[in-house]
């Protein structure tokens, strides 16, 4: 697979250059942390906005042996012949609703996860048509509210699927939970969870379910509680180098690199005097004589608005901060009469290494998780992949 290249002229607006010799280096670090167990890159939502197939060979380059998505539509894509995944490698996908494609996950080999009777019941209808068993794995909701099975609705299920695997429409292939608060070093509800994960394993084990994996741990799980790693880890978020809590430590304290550097080139720079107002409802005035920089990318890019005012960036060599409101494809940061000319490069987050912010500042000035800020970047910014097809 080559490189991916921005359409011409595309990355002269902006562009997020995506590293995946950092994701590959992520991988290994991660794998370092939880040695005996494998490793699930998990490449939703395109990726964690990185791009998910590249992201994904770049994992399985450096030694993840299965990879998750949300929907079965990602799962999907990964499974297609153009997006170069290994077919040993394998792929599984959670985010159910009645009426998905069942049959097609059967028949591309792609794990599902069940949560309650409905989706047993859609997925072996599926495999009687498919005419070969499903690959299925059990949710439980040891306590994050969300998809998973209650423990009380655990029996029916359990039974029900040894049930349908015993007349040969499925086969049990995991039993999985997920943290609510891993990321909260020292929560009550970590050990909470581990104890009821536990008590639904054995359950299901106990009546004939032999998974190939049991997992419950994410990435800050992956890289700080051990006794949670099981047979499988599935980081997310530390693939691309983002810490998941400042709490638990940063990038470089974890030793993850960040993989996006986005960046934008200035289309105009111009002198103002004191006293102007600076982007829609002038809740920026200019103090003095000043220059401005206009920054070609907006919300429609990603960019939070909820930076107004307030995000970092960095034009040659110095932080600057967005003046005034965020519109929809552009904003202004006040340049303090520097003139550096139209198309000089402005840094809006990368690896910190030429003092540029992270994704992190980011989602400080924002009020929300780097999680959003890299994820939520936008289709009209090209990903630019480097440093590709390299082996683990």
């Amino acid at each position: 697979m080559k490189e991916t290249v921005a359409p011409p002229g595309a990355e002269l607006r902006a562009r997020a250059v995506i590293d995946l010799a950092a994701v590959r280096a992520n991988v290994r670090t991660l794998r370092d942390r939880a040695p005996h167990a494998a490793l699930m890159a998990v490449v939703k939502a395109d990726g964690y906005g990185h791009g998910a197939a590249p992201c994904a060979r770049a994992a399985v380059a450096a030694g993840a042996t299965w990879l998750g998505t949300a929907t079965p539509q990602e799962a999907l894509a990964l499974r297609a012949p153009g997006a170069g995944v290994p077919a040993d490698v394998r792929i599984m996908c959670w985010l159910w609703t009645p009426g998905g494609p069942w049959r097609e996950a059967i028949e591309a080999d792609v794990d599902v996860s069940v949560s309650g009777m409905w989706a047993l019941e859609e997925v072996t209808r599926a495999a009687r048509l498919a005419g070969r068993p499903a690959r299925v794995q059990l949710k439980a909701d040891t306590g994050l509210g969300r998809a998973g099975c209650q423990p009380r609705d655990w029996p029916e299920l359990v039974t029900a699927a040894v049930r349908a695997q015993a007349e040969g429409l499925l086969r049990v292939t995991g039993l999985w939970s997920h943290f609510a608060c891993a990321d909260e070093p020292g929560h009550p509800s970590i050990d909470a969870q581990l104890s009821q994960f536990r008590e639904m394993v054995a359950y299901a084990e106990a009546r004939g379910v032999e998974p190939e994996v049991r997992h419950i741990a994410n990435s800050p799980a992956t890289l700080t509680l051990p006794e949670s790693h099981f047979d499988l880890v599935r980081p997310g978020i530390a693939l691309y180098g983002v810490s998941p809590s400042p709490a638990i430590g940063t990038p470089q304290e974890l030793g993850l690199r960040p993989a996006m550097t986005l960046s934008a080139s200035l289309s105009l720079v111009k002198h103002v005097p004191g006293g102007h107002g600076v982007s829609y409802g002038h809740h920026y005035v200019t103090p003095g004589e000043t220059t401005l920089g206009l920054v070609p990318l907006g919300y429609a890019d990603g960019i939070p608005r909820h930076a107004s005012s307030a995000g970092p960036v960095l034009v040659e060599g110095k932080w600057r901060t967005v003046a005034g409101r965020v519109a929809m494809d552009q904003f202004v940061v006040d340049l303090g009469g520097d003139e550096p000319g139209p198309g000089a490069e402005a840094i809006l987050f990368g690896p910190g290494d030429r003092g540029e912010p992270t994704a992190e500042d980011w989602a400080q000035a924002s009020g929300t998780i780097a999680y959003e800020i890299v994820t939520r970047i936008g289709t009209r910014v090209p990903r630019v992949h480097v440093n590709g097809e390299q082996s683990g």
